[in-house]
């Protein structure tokens, strides 16, 4: 990747991933005001506005790293990041074990809603007659199909802090439940462990390379 495809890509990429970033976090903290805990809205992060999900470290300087990684191996190198987490106390849900299910899947499920709605776009610029927009477009579509994705799958591992993480505890009988909860302090270094030995490449990529052709059948696209 030279310096002027890396440009392109971080510009291309900023919108999508703002965008994923943000209703994701804001989807976890509208489901948590559903289902009766507040601390979330008290909090403002049921917000549009990217700055109040956002993690100096994990929003910013990691991907960063990661795209800068890409450049200088010239490699492919996974976008990883995190947003600031959104606080929920999960005993004031309504019902603690299953709402704490649907506040998690919340955020992986708007990942997917907006996984389809850059696909119409790309269905959209690719009807489009020939125009200055139409490519990039085109481009940035694609980009936002990928980076929902890969947000929605990784959020969807089994690995409690993640989104799969809670679920898996929600469906799991309880005396198994307890001990994988357990596994949270842990998590973080897991996953980091699991992306620098490529494994994480292992599982994610042929999953989200599935999602990726199942959009693209639905919307006929190339």
């Amino acid at each position: 990747m030279d310096i002027a495809a890396l440009i392109q890509t971080v510009l291309i990429s900023a919108l999508p991933v703002i965008l994923a970033i943000t209703l994701h976090e804001a989807a976890h903290a509208y489901a948590a005001s559903h289902f009766g805990d507040t601390t979330a809205r008290a909090a403002g992060r049921i917000s549009l506005n990217p700055l109040r999900h956002v993690d100096p470290v994990g929003t910013l300087l990691v991907p960063g790293a990661a795209l800068l990684l890409s450049y200088l191996a010239a490699g492919n190198t996974m976008l990883f990041g995190w947003a600031k987490p959104v606080p929920v106390n999960f005993g004031r849900l309504r019902n603690p074990l299953r709402d704490m299910m649907w506040v998690a899947a919340a955020g992986p499920a708007v990942n997917l809603v907006m996984a389809l709605g850059w696909a119409a776009l790309l269905k959209l610029a690719t009807i489009l007659p020939l125009a200055a927009y139409a490519r990039p477009l085109a481009l940035m579509s694609f980009a936002g199909i990928n980076i929902n994705l890969v947000l929605m799958v990784l959020n969807l591992l089994p690995l409690p802090p993640l989104d799969g993480g809670r679920i898996a505890v929600g469906l799991l009988p309880y005396r198994l439940a307890l001990p994988f909860s357990r596994l949270e302090p842990w998590g973080f270094p897991i996953l980091l462990l699991l992306l620098f030995t490529h494994t994480l490449d292992l599982i994610l990529w042929p999953v989200i390379a599935t999602f990726q052709r199942l959009i693209f059948l639905l919307f006929q696209l190339g």
